[in-house]
């Protein structure tokens, strides 16, 4: 009896279709998603259902951005913030992958400090920023710092983990050619971190940006976080929800540079 089996390319061309066309329904989805939510708020805003005067409306956001951008005073304001969490954020990816591999060379100092990472990381981070400025002032550096101080324990952790987790037949196989513990971090556990550091990355960028944010609420005289409290204390809820929408802007920009990065590893490695 002869079996027929399934032309393989032509399986391949329909599930690739498929997959294509089930990304692109998500993407329109999405797509929907928003712009149903921006004209439920522009049409409720508009015919009283909620006080345009609090909630704002996305036309009003819109002309509030326009007004702002045309005589530039959003510009300082987003370059600030910005600036600031892209600092703080390539700060606490070095410091974190320097401490992960100090820890990994020194596991007795790793048992004694661990708990303290644990304690530090579950700290309230505001609660650390006034505390902050009364030790560094109120200037751009305790911006960077309450930025960093987000994110920076969970990420030495997280990596840590990592690297103690990596296949231990392979390091056998390094210290049985006679590799030196230089040789294992180089060639096997580094590289196999790769997936977990970029992946850490991806999470950094999102708590760096809050905890700038949190130093800006206190410390800054520039920033979209300086603006949110500018803007509350005034009642100019125009510029405040702008901010907001600025934020959310900005923070899906960065996220999609880091997914840039990985599918860029990812094609290459």
């Amino acid at each position: 009896m002869n079996i027929k089996y399934p032309d393989l390319s032509t399986s391949q061309s329909a599930y690739l279709v498929t997959i294509r066309r089930e990304h692109q329904l998500i993407l329109f989805l999405r797509a929907a998603v928003l712009i149903l939510f921006l004209v439920l708020w522009e049409w409720t805003a508009n015919t009283g259902i909620i006080d345009s005067f609090i909630f704002s409306s996305p036309s009003k956001i819109g002309t509030c951005f326009l007004t702002m951008a045309k005589d530039g005073t959003i510009f300082p304001h987003m370059s600030a913030t910005l600036y600031e969490t892209i600092l703080s954020f390539l700060l606490v990816t070095g410091i974190s992958i320097l401490a992960a591999v100090f820890l990994w060379f020194s596991r007795n100092l790793s048992a004694v400090l661990e708990p303290y990472l644990v304690v530090l990381n579950s700290l309230p981070k505001s609660a650390l920023a006034p505390l902050l400025i009364v030790w560094l002032g109120a200037n751009r550096t305790t911006i960077i710092v309450a930025g960093m101080s987000v994110a920076i324990f969970g990420s030495i952790m997280t990596l840590y983990t990592c690297f103690i987790g990596t296949d231990k037949n392979k390091i056998k196989l390094i210290y049985t050619l006679h590799g030196t513990s230089v040789h294992v971090l180089t060639k096997v556990v580094l590289p196999s971190a790769v997936p977990t550091i970029i992946s850490t990355m991806k999470v950094n960028i999102g708590l760096c940006l809050v905890g700038v944010i949190i130093g800006e609420f206190l410390a800054a005289r520039e920033g979209l976080g300086y603006l949110i409290i500018y803007s509350s204390q005034v009642f100019k809820m125009d510029w405040l929800l702008m901010s907001i929408v600025l934020l959310c802007i900005m923070a899906m920009a960065l996220y999609a540079v880091i997914g840039v990065v990985e599918k860029v590893y990812q094609k290459h490695f």
